[in-house]
Formats: structure tokens, sequence, C-alpha cells
């Protein structure tokens, strides 16, 4: 009989006296290795919906609306539309649910023992590549040394994993992963209760021996039931089934059958009017995302809506290591908390993203997240602003805000532009293309990125703002907060976990490292009679869920 982690009762309690949301209380126990029904029911909770209803047929086209960006090695993916598209045949180990709830893809469960150091994953049975092979886990095991190859330039899954990296070495620590009857166990060097949410993020897809990204498209083996017919970056990308590949879901009633018999991704640019034009003309049956006005209109048009709260974001940062004409300006405290402080968020969130969301308090840690602390609101404070930048002898300066050229992250950063001139700072808003700003995105000395949610707000942290990792755009290094980020990762009760959440959030705040204005609900708009394609919060696509309602 399995058993039951000792910290579930906790969760439990948390559930019961308002400590923890349902998304909350679902994640943080799913990666404790309770199913989604199981969880549900310690908790009282309404069992999780199907994911097959309504009952779907079999066939048809789906053609959705969504960038189509070139494909790499997933370990290095960083837009959630390239996952998207390689979801059609690479497959994950474990799958984040729009509820908040974990569970098994490739993996069949887990445990995990007491202290967040040992997990034993269980591999599901009957799952084969596309070239017959089966899959088992010996795959499981070879992937971490895949993903734990910290010397590939851009491996975002070597800091996710990074309790199982060597730090000389830079590769997996050995004898850290071992294969035993059925199963892996994986041993961390520290504690970590991220490491199940980290194998559902998007660049942790699962890939065969000998993978080369170079032809993943030419040779597209996977154990999902699609493959790809044709992928032109910047037009489009069609899956077709994966004929002759007997897919493990088809006889999983939680998931298969996968219905469809093509998926067309279709790149119609960034300017959502064009989105809507193509609803009007009849060329797509689903948007990857809908904002602004354009929900409405879409909504008007007899499309159907759904929308998700989410730890979606832009941050407005300062690069502490950029030099700006020889000088590391935003290295200077004073510098950064003036920006901080001449910045009314709940502007940003108006006119940045049509007050469709929440205000955000510059820590980066969002309510919807089971980690988060409520340490208040930020400072709004121009006239002191003012006078931080004449301390640090820089109130003559021009600080040059640069965003890509649509979306939120240019939207936004013309509201900062104005909130900074009304406060008497000097500010010039500079836009640059695509190609340009993501090839230097972690390099500009100030700056807005557009950041997408993970389950949990200690992996956006560990990501982001840990000293030297490998997406920190802000040049922050703090041993306190990389101390304090080990000691959350550990599997404390819900309050212990937000003491040191607080504590976290509240240095990002005082050391002015950000501004993080607003969380982001996310809306999708889909065509009447299309079924599995509910806005998830991750911005992901769910494949094999896609399809067309019986009736329809």
């Amino acid at each position: 009989m399995r058993r039951t982690h000792p910290a579930v009762p906790g969760l439990v309690r948390g559930l019961s006296s308002g400590l923890l949301s349902r998304r909350e209380f679902l994640t943080r126990a799913t990666s404790l290795g309770l199913t989604a029904a199981t969880a549900s029911a310690l908790g009282g909770l309404a069992a999780p919906a199907r994911a097959q209803t309504p009952t779907r047929r079999a066939g048809g086209t789906l053609r959705i609306q969504q960038d189509v960006r070139p494909l790499k090695d997933p370990r290095t993916y960083d837009w959630p539309e390239i996952a998207n598209v390689s979801r059609g045949w690479l497959e994950y180990l474990v799958e984040y649910r729009g509820d908040g709830s974990l569970r098994g893809m490739l993996l069949a469960d887990w445990e995990v023992d007491d202290t967040a150091t040992e997990y034993l994953l269980r591999v599901r049975d009957g799952v084969t590549w596309s070239d017959g092979t089966p899959f088992g886990p010996e795959d499981v095991a070879r992937m971490f040394s895949y993903w734990c190859d910290a010397g590939v330039d851009g491996n975002v899954m070597a800091a996710s994993l990074s309790a199982l990296v060597d730090p000389v070495s830079k590769s997996l620590v050995a004898g850290a992963v071992t294969v035993e009857d059925g199963a892996v166990r994986v041993r961390l060097s520290r504690p970590d209760a991220t490491f199940i949410a980290a194998l559902a993020d998007y660049p942790a897809a699962v890939v065969p021996d000998g993978f080369d990204p170079a032809t993943m498209a030419e040779n597209p083996v996977g154990t999902g039931p699609y493959r790809p017919e044709e992928i032109v970056p910047g037009d489009r990308a069609v899956l077709v089934r994966a004929e002759g590949h007997d897919w493990w879901g088809e006889s999983l009633d939680d998931w298969g059958p996968a219905t469809l018999d093509r998926i067309e991704f279709l790149d119609m640019g960034t300017d959502p009017a064009s989105w809507i034009a193509a609803i009007v003309a009849d060329s797509v049956d689903m948007l990857y995302e809908n904002v602004g006005r354009f929900i409405e209109i879409a909504t008007e048009l007899g499309w159907e809506v759904s929308e998700v709260g989410t730890a979606a974001t832009v941050v407005f940062r300062g690069n502490q290591n950029a030099e700006v004409n020889g000088e590391t300006v935003y290295a200077d405290h004073r510098v950064r908390e003036a920006l901080a402080q001449a910045v009314d968020n709940g502007i940003c969130l108006e006119l940045g993203y049509a007050n469709h969301g929440e205000v955000a308090a510059n820590h980066h840690v969002a309510p919807v997240q089971p980690d988060y602390a409520d340490i208040g609101p930020a400072v709004f404070d121009p006239d002191h602003a003012r006078q931080l930048l004449i301390q640090a002898g820089r109130h003559d300066m021009t600080h040059r805000i640069v965003t890509l050229d649509d979306g939120v992250g240019r939207r936004t950063g013309a509201a900062i532009e104005a909130l900074l001139l009304d406060a008497g700072i000097k500010a010039e808003h500079v836009v640059l293309p695509g190609s340009r700003f993501w090839s230097e995105w972690k390099d500009f000395p100030l700056s807005i990125t557009e950041w997408y949610h993970r389950p949990l707000g200690i992996q956006t942290l560990s990501l982001a703002y840990r000293s030297g990792a490998v997406w920190n755009e802000t040049g922050y290094a703090n041993p306190e907060f990389d101390a304090a980020l080990d000691r959350a990762q550990t599997l404390a009760d819900p309050e212990e976990r937000t003491t040191v959440m607080a504590e976290l959030e509240t240095m990002l705040r005082d050391d002015a490292v950000i501004v993080q204005p607003y969380w982001r609900s996310l809306f999708r708009h889909v065509r009447p009679g299309v079924v599995g394609a509910d806005m998830h919060p991750a911005f992901e696509i769910h494949l094999y869920e896609l399809g067309y309602a019986d009736d329809a």
C-alpha cells in the first residue's frame, strides 16, 4: 500500500483553515505524489472535471493562431509556443493541469521522502517511441544527464534541477540517479520541493536517445500521437496523426484518444486586429491568446472565451552589470529605488493591460502560487524618487526603456515612460523588433521583459534572481537571497514556507531589483464546438485533448 506523505495532513489543515486556496492545495498535494482525485477527496473538494468531456468526434483539422518560432534544443526553450508545437511528438514526464494539479504523463506516479531529497519515479507501462522502441526507466535516467549538462548555453533545465548538478563538472552528480525495477530513484544534494513541478515545465520535453536538435523536425521520434508535416517559422507549423504509432494514451480514460487528424499553427503576426480578421474570414478555429479590447470583439462575434488568473507578468528592471556610457548606473540602489517609487503599478495595469489582471507588488510571486506571501503593496512616491536621483547624482540622466515592438511590454513601457516624465525623471521609450530584442534581452541596461506563469513562485525566483542563474537578467547576486531560496525549497508546512517566502519577497523589493507591476489574467477564444482548448495559466496547449464536440 502506498504511504501518504507526512506533509499532507498539514496541507489539508491549511486548506480547511483558509491558509491555502484550492489551486494551492492541489499543486502542493499532487507534487507529493497524490492524484488530483485523491487530493480532492482528502481536502473535501469536488472531484476534478474529466478532460474528455464533452465527447469528441473522431477526425478533423483544427487551425490555431499562434506565433511559429524555430525549433531548437528543448532544454533551451524560451517560448511556450515552441513547446506547443513539439508537444505533438515530444511529451513530458509530468503534466501541469489548468486547475493547478500535477499528474504523471510518462511517469505513472512518484513518491517523495520526508526531506524532499529523494524521489522515486515510477515509469508508465506500455509507452513506446514512434519508431517502435519501448520507453522505459533507462530513458528517464538518461534525461537527467541531458537536462543537467550545465555546459549547454541557455540550458534552463540545469538551473531548474541545480540540486542534481555538480558545480565542478557542470554535469549530473555521479550516482544521483539510479534505475530500479520499473522506476528511477533520484537523490538530490539538497531538499527541493520544486522538483516535480520542474519536470512539467515547457523546457522539460523528453527526447529520444541520440536526439539531434538540428534534425528534430525531419526525424521526429517521440512518444506523442502526432508528427510534424511542415514547420515554417513565421508562417505555419502543421502536425498530422502519427500513422502506425500506438499512442499510450489511447486506451486510458483520463487521456486518449487524440481525435484530430491534423493541427495547423498559423502565424498571423502580433497585431490582434489580424486575429479578429481571421475569425471574420473563417480562417482560424482557435486563438492562442486574446488581449485588450479585442476580447470583447471576439465574444461579440459569437466565439467562446475562457479566462484564467495567472502569475504571467512583465518586469521592468535595471541590469546591475550593464554599462551606460562606461558606468554601471543600475548597480546603484538609489537609482533603482527611484525608478520603482516613480512607477504607479495600478496605472501600468490600466494602460499596459486594460485592467485585465491584478496589481502586483514588485516581488514576482503571485497570489495564485502556493508559496505566495502577502507583504503589502509597493511604495509609490514620485517626490522621494526625484530626491533619490539627486542624491545619486543622476537627476540629469535620461533612462532609455527598451521594449519589444508590440504587446504588453510595449504598452507598459509607454505607461512607465509617462510616469517617469510626470515624476520629473527624464525617460525615453526605445522600441525594438523581436529579432533584435530577444537576441539581447538579458543584456539591456534598462528594459521590460515578459515572464510566464509557473506552478510555484520559488521556480521563478530560482530562474530569474539566483546568483548566476541562466535567466538572471537583473545581474542580482545576493548570497543571503540564495540561502533563503535553498531554505524555501524544503518541504515546510504552509506557515513556515510563507515566512521564508516573505523574506525573499522583501529582499527583492527592498533591494529594488525590479518593478513588477501586475499579474495578467489570460484569455483565449475558440470557435463554438471546439473542446479541450481552455486557456492554460502557462499558455500550454495539450494537443491530445483538442477536438470537436460530437454535436458540433
